[in-house]
């Protein structure tokens, strides 16, 4: 006679049939003391006990699931995505003449990404009436906590923390205590819900960005293929979904194309091959450059001080031609060696390809962004200066530039090129 399943496997098998959860992601140890946390809660005598009262009592399985998701988040976390996020915001807005951007987080956790992602759109300059956050997660206690929007220094790690003063307040008795202000948590709706739910926003409509970061990595990997359906579904065909750092290949399997954005994991919903993915008329136009995005580490990258920009060259010695097929490739493959995170093999890369071609605005760029990557704000900024030179209207430069100012405390310099993007992005869609 063959053995019953003893709870414990049981459980395991519970936990990933409702919310996907590959036990061996988050190690077997993680799921046990759970139980063993929830049985003592509840006084059940043993795991076959509580193993019925999970049943039993209502909502045990969701006290379950809160104590086996441990959410471990922070404001800003992978910043060069959001910035990113902020330019091709930007596009669709100030460009395109998008009226209401739509953004999905999920999961949420307590609050940190969607809010963050207000934050950056902010920083762009884009009005609060122009975009909203839905934020979704399966914890009701993470909701609660992102509702209440009070957070401690754990949610403020590494530099630079500029944002804390723009869009916080110190909670009155309380030290290292912030509380959000109404105009960042007034843009984002928090949600209940479950990326494996087949209906899951079903009568939403669908959003231009998605964010699913970091959730993947713990599913097996017919859900991860269920999970990624799902986010295709949930967003435009020209919209984009970013990812975390570890699943970039999963979307590269099934046949979604990077945006080229070094560091940032953004991927096109819409797969390379499939005939829908051409443009509609009033899709956002990606630029030809592989860079687009400042990547800085907030958990690594110490705070720096740039010099002023204000004599940025508003006018270029010559227009740069347009680069070659060789040159984008060129471009292209050093781009990707940074994704794959071979910074200095990258920024190798790019001061040779500079020595050969040092009138490419988008070479400049680039060699920016991998100075800004390894922390050296000084030649990050001298780079994108040199970009701006070559190419007054270079958005990502222009983005970058403000980026900097912004950690070195010229928000009014910041704000200033931030709207030359913005004044280029118009113009280039009339």
């Amino acid at each position: 006679m063959t053995d019953a399943p003893h709870p414990p496997t049981l459980i395991e098998a519970l936990l990933k049939e409702r919310i996907g959860l590959d036990a061996a992601s988050v190690g077997r140890g993680t799921i046990a003391r759970a139980v063993e946390e929830r049985r003592q809660a509840l006084g059940a005598d043993d795991p076959a006990a509580y193993w019925n009262l999970l049943h039993a009592v209502p909502d045990e399985l969701q006290a379950l699931i809160e104590s086996v998701v441990v959410p471990e988040t922070w404001f800003f976390r992978h910043r060069e995505a959001l910035l990113a996020l902020a330019r091709f915001a930007a596009q669709r807005v100030f460009g395109a003449g998008e009226p209401m951007l739509r953004i999905l987080s999920l999961p949420c956790s307590t609050g940190e990404e969607p809010y963050s992602i207000a934050m950056a759109l902010l920083d762009a300059g884009i009005p609060g009436n122009r975009f909203r956050v839905d934020a979704i997660d399966i914890s009701a206690r993470a909701l609660e906590r992102a509702r209440a929007a009070v957070y401690g220094d754990n949610a403020f790690r590494g530099q630079p923390l500029d944002f804390r003063d723009r869009y916080f307040m110190p909670v009155t008795g309380t030290p290292a205590t912030y509380q959000l202000l109404p105009k960042v948590h007034n843009q984002v709706r928090l949600l209940y819900g479950n990326l494996i739910d087949p209906d899951l926003l079903r009568h939403e409509a669908p959003y231009h960005f998605a964010f699913c970061r970091n959730l993947m990595i713990y599913l097996d990997p017919a859900t991860q293929c269920e999970a990624i359906r799902t986010l295709r579904r949930l967003t435009r065909p020209d919209g984009m979904i970013f990812v975390g750092p570890a699943e970039a290949s999963l979307l590269t399997r099934e046949g979604l194309a990077g945006a080229g954005v070094p560091l940032a994991f953004a991927f096109h919903a819409q797969p390379a091959a499939s005939p829908s993915s051409h443009a509609p008329a009033a899709q956002m136009v990606l630029p030809p450059q592989p860079v687009i995005t400042r990547a800085r580490s907030a958990a690594t990258t110490p705070a720096r001080h740039a010099a002023p920009v204000s004599d940025v060259a508003t006018s270029s010695p010559s227009a740069q031609p347009t680069p070659a097929p060789s040159l984008e490739a060129a471009l292209a493959a050093m781009a990707a060696m940074a994704d794959r995170g071979e910074l200095d093999r990258a920024l190798a890369a790019c001061q040779q390809f500079l020595a050969e071609h040092g009138t490419s605005a988008d070479g400049w760029c680039l060699l920016g962004v991998l100075h800004d990557a390894s922390g050296r704000a000084t030649e990050a900024h001298a780079a994108y200066r040199k970009a701006v030179y070559l190419d007054p209207g270079h958005e990502e430069a222009l983005y970058h530039l403000a980026a900097l100012l912004d950690s070195g405390g010229d928000t009014a310099g910041a704000h200033r090129l931030r709207e030359r993007a913005q004044r280029h992005a118009r113009m280039s869609h009339d």
